[in-house]
């Protein structure tokens, strides 16, 4: 079985140490997110990850979700887990206590997520849809609606989800055929059919609440005739009152590669009743809230399984005995040396490790900038994080799910045969983070929204915003000699990111597909830069603590290590997406579509 534990440790150590939470929940008002109040909150949730979570992780994925007409039951010891979870105030602790929640920080529940997710992958998926339902909801339903939902919604005992595909339109909303009726009563009756739906349907909660985009009868031709519709699987009252059936079926649920225990669901809105979210025509900007919500939700499930793939690798590499060391024997009372000492093992760990803490870094600065959108009462100090956060957001949800594919194949690959074997947990972490890239838009959609939407689209301003805050974090650490280099590499990348920029900016200008052609490379790149930003920072921190005295030395030394690693060897890996953004998009687009054709 996998071995995990929640890494409370690193999350404090970014947290207080490099971004000083202290001060910033502080800051926001959050008076009761005090050190020692977070540290307790963790050490409840790395018990519920390791002790709950984590023993049914490989059992639901063998046991998976089942469908009987309609009906939908999770594997064994799922519901237990969510009841426990409900229980525990889980599921409201960053949600205003106006709706049952205890009006803690997004980013302390956020963290947590993490954990959750890397103990097991599927079960997290259920709490983590009614995230974004609930803050879609929070901004932009009706003071009734919120009432009518809200309270169950944060309380747990409904959950939520998020209805865009359909099986003939994925990524392309404009095509959606789902359409709403209104009503006499001001609701409005929905009938298509919506796929790929997760937690759609199952034996969690009492009630599931659908986010629904749909078609109005005159509305205007591709996205923006788009509207958003809250439809339940329950009717509800006034109150928030559990009523009779609503018309919405699961038809069936997908058999998949991997989160095998998470309901992907076929559901069917046959008239169902619904409720408009904002304003007609609209829904696609309502949306936004649920998708960058779940965005980020996304890059974290990428982090979690770099971490978790991490923590197995590692764990074994110490314990396998294989050949001797190539720098002399290690362990002279054994017939072989501990794996971890080869080269080529210690190249995968250190690259999972260098992912999973950079990466970690940069999903926590990304959280904080969201805990600014959403209470802090500075106006400048809002839209400064929005636009970070509108730069940052696609980057988050690619770049970790991208490197969390390399990571759970170095799990597999440190285990060698037994990688491949389903007892040890390793294929299950590569199966189940492999649909992290793909939904919530693919690597290549986010990509494109980076490119093309966020930086030519803002004509380079919210590139700016971010790499002058990189560029002047450098220039205040030059008198510190030992990190020059490092912090010299850092600023010619910012410098060279715009050359890029501009570069495409004026292929695109006589070609447009110049921006496709470039686009995953350049959010690759950017990735890369930007996780090597942190890094900086974390070998200061690090620095700065052993020349100070910690009583523990060796976690700091680790991460000067891992920095020196990353810098060698992982930031290096711009060059070659350089090239390939160089070379055009001749070499993709000249060759015939018959060309393409099987002899």
């Amino acid at each position: 079985m996998q071995y995990f534990k929640a890494p409370q440790k690193e999350a404090l150590f970014v947290m207080n140490e490099l971004l000083g939470y202290e001060k910033h929940y502080a800051d926001l008002g959050y008076s009761e997110a005090t050190p020692d109040m977070v540290e307790a909150i963790f050490s409840e949730a790395a018990k519920f990850a390791e002790n709950v979570l984590a023993p049914i992780n490989a059992s639901g994925d063998a046991e998976g979700c089942t469908w009987d007409d309609g009906v939908v039951t999770t594997p064994t010891g799922f519901k237990e887990a969510y009841q426990q979870y409900v229980d525990g105030g889980w599921t409201g602790m960053a949600h205003p206590e106006e709706f049952g929640g205890q009006g803690l920080p997004y980013s302390l529940n956020s963290v947590m997520a993490e954990w959750f997710s890397s103990a097991n992958h599927s079960w997290a998926m259920y709490p983590g849809l009614s995230q974004g339902c609930i803050e879609t909801l929070k901004e932009h339903g009706t003071p009734e609606q919120q009432k009518m939902f809200l309270h169950n919604l944060v309380g747990g005992s409904w959950t939520g989800t998020m209805c865009l595909t359909e099986p003939h339109c994925g990524s392309d909303l404009g095509m959606l055929k789902c359409k709403a009726e209104p009503n006499a009563d001001g609701t409005y009756s929905l009938t298509g059919t919506k796929i790929f739906i997760s937690a759609g349907e199952h034996d969690m909660s009492e009630n599931i609440v659908h986010i629904v985009i749909a078609r109005l009868p005159d509305a205007p031709s591709g996205t923006k005739g788009i509207s958003l519709f809250v439809v339940p699987k329950f009717h509800a009252g006034p109150e928030g009152e559990k009523l009779e059936r609503n018309a919405v079926s699961c038809g069936s649920i997908e058999h998949k590669m991997g989160i095998k225990g998470s309901a992907t669901c076929v559901i069917n809105f046959d008239g169902a009743k619904g409720y408009l979210v904002g304003t007609e025509n609209r829904g696609l900007n309502c949306m936004f809230t649920f998708m960058n919500t779940a965005r980020i939700g996304t890059g974290l499930e990428g982090l979690s399984a770099s971490e978790a793939a991490f923590q197995g690798a590692l764990s074994y590499a110490k314990d396998r005995l294989q050949f001797r060391a190539m720098t002399g024997v290690k362990n002279p009372d054994g017939p072989a040396d501990a794996i971890i000492n080869h080269p080529d093992v210690r190249r995968m760990l250190l690259t999972q490790k260098a992912f999973a803490e950079g990466n970690r870094a940069l999903a926590i600065y990304a959280m904080q900038l969201v805990d600014i959108t959403h209470v802090s009462e500075d106006e400048a100090a809002k839209k400064l994080a929005e636009a970070k956060l509108a730069l940052l957001t696609p980057i988050v949800k690619a770049f970790l799910t991208e490197t969390a594919q390399e990571s759970t194949s170095y799990g597999m690959q440190v285990y060698g045969g037994h990688g491949f074997i389903a007892e040890w947990g390793m294929e299950q972490l590569a199966r189940d983070t492999r649909i992290c890239t793909m939904y919530e838009g693919t690597t290549g959609i986010q990509a494109i929204d980076l490119l093309a939407r966020k930086v030519v689209g803002s004509n380079g301003k919210l590139l700016n915003i971010f790499t002058d805050e990189v560029k002047e974090y450098c220039k205040s650490i030059r008198d510190k000699s030992l990190f020059n280099a490092w912090s010299n590499s850092i600023d010619k990348h910012c410098d060279e990111w715009h050359q890029i920029t501009e570069d495409i900016m004026q292929r695109a200008a006589k070609s447009p597909a110049e921006l496709g052609a470039a686009s995953v490379d350049y959010l690759m790149y950017s990735g890369y830069v930007v996780v090597g930003y942190f890094w900086l920072k974390m070998a200061v921190v690090a620095q700065q603590k052993l020349d100070e005295g910690t009583n523990d030395p060796e976690f700091y030394k680790a991460k000067l290590h891992t920095a020196k690693f990353y810098f060698d060897r992982l930031l290096t890996r711009t060059r070659s997406l350089v090239s390939a953004m160089e070379s055009g998009a001749d070499n993709l687009m000249n060759m015939e579509e018959e060309q393409f054709n099987i002899v």
